[in-house]
């Protein structure tokens, strides 16, 4: 980063709309690895930083972003991970956050607040230079070791795959699936933002606000699998830079298709290290990872989201 950059170690974090102007409140990282599972995990653990002592002084308008993002020396995105949940993602994020050479951006919720603020206010021409220069921010190199970006969405992201593609037209889309029911099952034990009917704006899954305010929890996780999942076959059927992974692959394999699709190189020892990760728990690193799936019929409301699933396989396969 260069010396001169007013935002030489700091983060926007936080949009603020309130009085109607649009403000980003930065927060002060130095020069710290994204190694958290997820990034608000590593936002808690920045906080105590004695330069987040005065969050008054850190404010400014996102119209700076644009300005202030090109004076730094920062990554392009190698490729973008999208996922319908419970599939996998956090692990793969995790193992190529391994690799000294990689950054890796996972959930981070100011991309989040651009681009849901962008739907709600229809005013995505406006939000969209302001998110890629949040990318290139967080995206700064902070050693010379660091060559690739990854970046892990929030699942509901892939809603605005068109608005990422057009920022970055050439850039790999990983589509990371898994069967509908293990999907339910995993949601049942704890439920994420995107389970909870209006957590999140209807709007942004094209849902009506009052239909699904009577859908039962697990019906209604159902049509947003079966949203993600449309996403999912039209793009691949369209982009031709887009590649649908499935969870049954097996952590580790996945590794190995967005490696040879990005052009990463994992040295041996990295991948023993990669593998002895995936046998550990995403969210619980020091846990040893089981699950068991049992053995019952599909519910009836997941009837179209395995349909999907199965075209989605078929045009993996094919392209395989």
């Amino acid at each position: 980063m260069s010396k001169h950059s007013p935002v030489d170690g700091w983060i926007p974090v936080k949009l603020n709309t309130e009085d109607g102007t649009n403000l980003c409140r930065w927060l002060y990282v130095g020069d710290k690895n994204f190694t958290e599972p997820f990034f608000d995990e590593t936002i808690s653990a920045c906080r105590s930083l004695p330069e987040n002592g005065h969050l008054k002084r850190s404010m400014s308008s996102t119209d700076l972003l644009p300005d202030w993002a090109k004076e730094i020396d920062s990554l392009e995105p190698t490729a973008f991970i999208f996922h319908i949940s419970r599939c996998g993602s956090t692990l793969i994020s995790q193992m190529l956050g391994m690799l000294p050479s990689n950054i890796i951006l996972s959930e981070v919720p100011f991309f989040d607040d651009l681009l849901r603020h962008g739907k709600m206010h229809n005013c995505m021409p406006e939000i969209l230079p302001q998110l890629q220069a949040a990318i290139r921010l967080y995206g700064t190199k902070r050693n010379e070791n660091q060559q690739q970006l990854f970046i892990k969405t929030d699942s509901w992201h892939i809603h605005f795959s068109k608005e990422l593609r057009a920022l970055y037209p050439k850039v790999p889309f990983f589509l990371l699936y898994r069967k509908p029911d293990e999907v339910i099952r995993s949601q049942q034990k704890k439920r994420g933002m995107q389970a909870i009917p209006n957590l999140l704006e209807p709007s942004i899954f094209g849902f009506d606000r009052d239909r699904i305010s009577r859908m039962h929890l697990d019906e209604y996780m159902g049509i947003v699998i079966e949203s993600y999942l449309t996403a999912f076959l039209e793009i691949l059927q369209k982009d031709k830079s887009a590649y649908a992974v499935n969870y049954h692959d097996g952590a580790m394999e996945i590794a190995d298709t967005i490696a040879a699709v990005t052009g990463l190189h994992i040295a041996e020892e990295e991948k023993l290290l990669m593998q002895q990760r995936a046998g550990f728990h995403a969210k619980f690193p020091e846990q040893v990872f089981s699950e068991e799936m049992p053995d019952e019929p599909a519910p009836a409301y997941l009837k179209r989201s395995f349909e999907l699933y199965d075209k989605i396989e078929s045009v993996r396969l094919g392209r395989n």
